[in-house]
This record gives C-alpha cells, structure tokens and sequence, in this order.
C-alpha cells in the first residue's frame, strides 16, 4: 500500500499538487489525480480536447484562467453557456465588483446592481452595455451573413472586438484568433441571447442554425483519434459535452470539477464514472471528479499542470 505523506509549504504549484496527491487527504488527493490526468492529455498529441463550463465563473477573476486555456490552445473545443458572452463581453467595457452573499438584494435590487454570488455587476456593466455594444456589431455583421451557427457568430463576435483595449483579456477574443469553436447550445438563454431576440424582430431573415454547431461536434468528435474534457461544473455545458463524446465510445481522459454532490442523481453532481455506463466515458479512461469550488481549484490544477509543461 502506497503511504501517506505529509505536507509541507512550497513556492511551487506543481510541488504543492504532487505533495496534495502524496498526502492521500480526500479532495487533495483528487486534484493530485486531476493534474496528472490533465497534463497527460494536453500532452497527447492525438487528443481532442473539450473544455466545458457553466457562465457562473466567467464573471470571477476565473475567467483570466480560462482565456489562458484559449490563448495557448490547451484545449481544441468550448462548449458553454450562453451567459459566459454576457459576461466576458461586458467586462471589455466595464468593471464588475467584489460583493458579499449576505448583501441585502432588495437594496441591490433597488441600486440597479446584480449580484453572481458575493459578485457585483451593476445594470450598467451588464444589459445596458451589452445591448449598446452588441447591436452596432450584429448590424455589420448582418450585412456579411443572416446565417449563423453559435461558434461562427462567436468568432465574427471576437474578430469585432479585435481592436477594443482589453480585447487580449477575452475568451471570445482568442477562440476569435485561433479558430477554436465554441458552441452554445443554450445560446437564447442571457442577456447575448436576448440581443439576437432583439436583433430578429426587425430583421427576420437573420438566423442561429443550431444544427450546424451539431454538425461541427460531430466533425470534432469522430475525427478525435483520441478525446478528453476539462468539464467544470455540470448543466447543458457539460451534457453535451458527455453525449457527443458517447457516439465515440467515450472520453479517453475526463476531469471534472464540481461544487454538487451526486445523491440527487444530478448531472451536476455526478461523477466522471457514472458516464462509464453510459458510454460517455471509456471503461478504461483516465478520469477523475474532484469536489470543490472550481474558483479555487481551477487555478491551482492550471498554474501546476502549466509549470510541467514549461519545466519539463
């Protein structure tokens, strides 16, 4: 039997993660597991890989980590929630704040300011700058096609914003710059969402063709001679993550990182190998959920995963 060892302080994420995975400590252990897992995939150059998350984290300071995933093309596909363009867009023109889960949402409510949690985005930061930003794009880019799929409109989305100041800080920016799809099945449900609504009514010829994000899944999933996932959180994002994968046989590598707990019979909340009866994950894949707050852990599985890339 392998021994447990103790912790020790270090300057070094990647230490750190190999003395979590050393000291057999429940979550701990499971994130030494999900850095492993992690490095062996993005090292895998026959492996298409699939990052999948919830907007949620998209309005955290998360969101640098994710970019950094797009930006060095750790990861080949994105499927996510229409509400990651509301707020990935609007942090290019306004700031989003440090908030409390115990503030008042009634005095919120009446001060214009949403909260995500213990984050604040006031109205303005939010729906009013979507709307005034979006609807001059959608304008131009209607004048070049009327028919979209959802990755196609976030890549016309991203090269529109190309000159904006902060454009280096956004997801849609770098998934723009290295044609990295991401596909939003969910794509009416948000504010992003409710600008194409808006868009339509006067526009009625302008079209999001759902099917052919299908049709780009389908092309990304049977060509992987090898398949793996980042899935952060659970919902549609993560579904479809899983059930495109199943019409291959499975994930060869699948990490998961989850706040939800699986008694509930959740797809939040279910492990990574309760896709192996599905089909959505291999018998013999590499894989590993890991229970915590993707805003912590993420940024550690990351930062230790990069720094064996870089030192190794």
């Amino acid at each position: 039997m392998k021994t447990v060892k103790d912790i020790h302080a270090t300057d070094s994420t990647d230490e750190l993660l190999k003395q979590l995975y050393n000291a057999g400590g429940f979550t701990a252990k499971h994130l030494g597991e999900a850095a492993q897992i992690t490095e062996k995939m993005f090292r895998d150059p026959q492996c298409t890989t699939f990052l999948s998350f919830p907007a949620c984290i998209a309005s955290t300071g998360t969101r640098g980590i994710l970019t950094e995933l797009v930006k060095k093309k750790r990861v080949q596909a994105i499927i996510t929630a229409s509400g990651t363009l509301d707020y990935d867009l609007s942090k290019l023109w306004k700031n989003y704040y440090h908030g409390s889960f115990q503030a008042n949402d009634i005095e919120l409510h009446r001060k214009g300011i949403h909260r995500i949690g213990n984050i604040f985005a006031p109205i303005d930061s939010y729906g009013t700058i979507l709307e005034k930003k979006l609807q001059p794009i959608l304008s131009k880019l209607y004048k070049k096609n009327k028919h979209y799929s959802t990755y196609e409109l976030v890549w016309d989305v991203g090269k529109a914003i190309s000159k904006e100041k902060k454009a280096k800080e956004s997801i849609t920016y770098w998934a723009w710059k290295n044609k990295i799809p991401v596909i939003i099945p969910g794509i009416t449900d948000g504010a992003f969402g409710s600008q194409l609504y808006f868009f339509w009514q006067d526009h009625k010829d302008f079209n999001i063709d759902l099917f052919l994000d299908e049709n780009k899944l389908a092309e990304l999933v049977f060509d992987a001679k090898k398949a793996g996932a980042l899935i952060l959180g659970g919902g549609i994002s993560k579904h479809h993550t899983i059930w495109w994968n199943q019409f291959r046989g499975g994930l060869d590598y699948a990490v998961g990182i989850t706040s939800a707990g699986e008694y509930d019979g959740s797809l939040s909340g279910a492990r990574m190998r309760e896709g192996i009866s599905w089909g959505k994950v291999k018998e013999n894949a590499k894989q590993v959920t890991v229970q915590g707050d993707v805003t912590v852990l993420l940024p550690l599985l990351i930062s230790a995963v990069e720094q064996r890339l870089k030192h190794s």
